[in-house]
């Protein structure tokens, strides 16, 4: 087991090896409890709980068969995903995202957030009664929805009460998209008036670029002025490797002070970012490392698959962890970053974390890999503990 994964690890029993406990399997009321020290020849399976997706969009998925070539930056892949909504019919929208979840579920993964486009109207889009429908009809994941749409829309109040009356009624996350706009301050300062009102969580796409943009700083100093207590989910905020080491510093207190979670999306971000005629030489992913060592909690998730941001992708959170591993230098060992899809995902999301000891059993998650690095490379895939029990 990683230690990491555990609540109580010094409770757990079992003897050390490396960065896992190891050792017979306690089980009391259909969960494991600990661990007996037993020697034995056999190498020990990884049990881990469900995985947690705290990024991706169910809505835009598998789309990239039909647009053509795309490639390009970030404004060629919003532009080319724009024109396809021509198609987004509610049997073509159900199909895909249904898709979607299907091998989000076949990764390990019972809690989800997914974006789902907004546009400028006041009334909620077809995807989004669509990705309703599909949350009511598969409780065995926690599908959450966040609204999204550029934050200058947010700076009217009739409208961002809308959006925050229907994400409270959808159990969801406020969120909105933040990249300079004129309008921003107002923006972000009325979705956390809403978020507080309605008790929803926040997330914001921010800074997804390389330019010099400072979005996630007003979120954290409107954070901390307001003094805003429920989750803060920042993802992409590239544009941190722009700051010199003291600006870096300053932005990293008051993401930790205010409680504000950092998820990289590597693989939309590192195909995006830094386009040019030849080969890219800067890294499309924000500051993880440093981050983390600044108190800073920071995730990974799958941001888009196969549509006009990313033509791959998979909807797996340990595939994201492995590329932002080498994207980003995360050196072993890996159970240190575990968490990042599992229970600092759930907390980030606003749900509690799932430890090994909370989980069901047959919710756990297994492999038979030996050590944490050959999981995260999915050189041994997880598989449900119950396909071992029935």
């Amino acid at each position: 087991m990683p230690k990491t994964l555990l609540r109580d690890p010094a409770a757990f029993g079992g003897h050390k090896q490396g960065d896992l406990l190891i050792g017979a399997p306690v089980i009391r009321s259909g969960k494991l409890t600990g661990l007996d020290t037993v020697a034995s020849s056999q190498p020990a399976p990884i049990v881990i709980p469900p995985l947690t997706e705290p990024h991706c969009h169910l809505d835009k998925c598998y789309t990239i068969g039909r647009l053509g070539p795309v490639a390009g930056d970030l404004a060629t892949a919003i532009a080319a995903q724009y024109n396809d909504k021509v198609n987004w019919t509610a049997q073509d929208i159900r199909a895909r995202a249904s898709r979607g979840l299907s091998e989000a579920q076949e990764a390990g993964v019972t809690t989800l957030r997914s974006h789902v486009d907004w546009g400028d109207g006041i009334l909620p889009p077809l995807s989004w009664h669509i990705l309703r429908e599909i949350a009511q009809e598969t409780p065995q994941v926690t599908l959450q929805l966040s609204p999204l749409t550029g934050v200058d829309r947010m700076a009217d109040r009739a409208f961002t009460a809308q959006l925050a009356q229907a994400a409270a009624q959808a159990k969801g996350a406020l969120g909105a998209f933040v990249q300079n706009h004129t309008h921003m301050h107002d923006g972000i300062r009325m979705m956390f008036e809403a978020a507080q009102k309605h008790a929803l969580p926040l997330d914001f796409h921010v800074d997804e670029g390389l330019a010099d943009l400072n979005g996630l700083e007003m979120v954290a100093d409107l954070a901390l002025e307001t003094g805003f207590d429920g989750p803060i989910l920042c993802g992409h905020a590239v544009s941190l490797m722009n700051r010199d080491e003291g600006a870096f510093a300053r932005i990293a207190d008051k993401l930790a002070r205010a409680g504000i979670t950092v998820c990289a999306l590597p693989t939309t971000n590192l195909y995006l970012q830094d386009r040019r005629t030849g080969t890219p030489d800067r890294r499309g992913i924000t500051r993880l490392r440093e981050l983390r060592a600044a108190g800073v909690s920071v995730l990974v998730g799958s941001d888009n698959v196969a549509d006009a941001f990313c033509p791959m992708g998979q909807f797996d959170p340990m595939a994201a962890l492995h590329l932002a591993a080498l994207a980003a230098h995360l050196d072993p060992p890996m159970a240190h970053w575990l968490d990042m899809i599992t229970t600092d995902a759930r907390r980030a999301l606003g749900f509690d974390p799932q430890y090994i000891e909370d989980t069901p059993l047959d919710h756990l998650l297994i492999s038979v890999a030996t050590d944490c690095e050959a999981l995260v490379a999915g050189r041994n895939p997880l598989r449900p503990m119950q396909s071992l029990l029935t």
